[in-house]
């Protein structure tokens, strides 16, 4: 498991999480082939980070890069810069230059394999099937 981060990405969060929302558990090079062809501004820092996450995965843990799936991705909010823009009569109207910060998380498809496994396996309890309880009204008394 291999992780990387852009801290202080200059684009509002609501913007960049419509396109990592697409890539999302897909093989890692099935997203940058997406975010190659996708003509958002997002695009191009999310290939840059989901490649860094490639790389940091192949040098530190020496995974093969044709296994590796994004397991995370995740866009959160930064800094908020507020600026004035100038309105009529002297006044001026908030501006604000939102920033978010990307987490990209990508696993070898084999260990995410085993972990679902893991789950699956885990033992289920039966259910015994008991009687419906009917009620007995005053009358059936014998």
């Amino acid at each position: 498991m291999a992780t990387a981060f852009l801290k202080h990405y200059r684009q509002s969060p609501r913007k960049v999480r419509l396109v990592a929302d697409m890539v999302r558990g897909k093989k890692a090079q099935d997203a940058i082939d997406w975010l190659t062809f996708t003509p958002r501004k997002s695009a191009l820092p999310l290939k840059k980070l989901i490649s860094s996450a490639i790389a940091n995965a192949i040098n530190n843990d020496g995974v093969s890069a044709d296994n590796l799936v994004i397991s995370e991705i995740r866009v959160d909010k930064g800094l908020i810069m507020y600026r004035n823009r100038a309105r009529a009569r002297g006044r001026g109207a908030p501006l604000r230059k939102r920033t978010c910060h990307i987490l990209v998380t990508v696993e070898s498809a084999v260990s995410s394999e085993k972990k679902e496994s893991k789950k699956e396996a885990a033992p289920v309890e039966e259910v015994q099937a008991t009687e419906p309880i009917t009620q007995k009204s005053p009358s059936d008394k014998k």
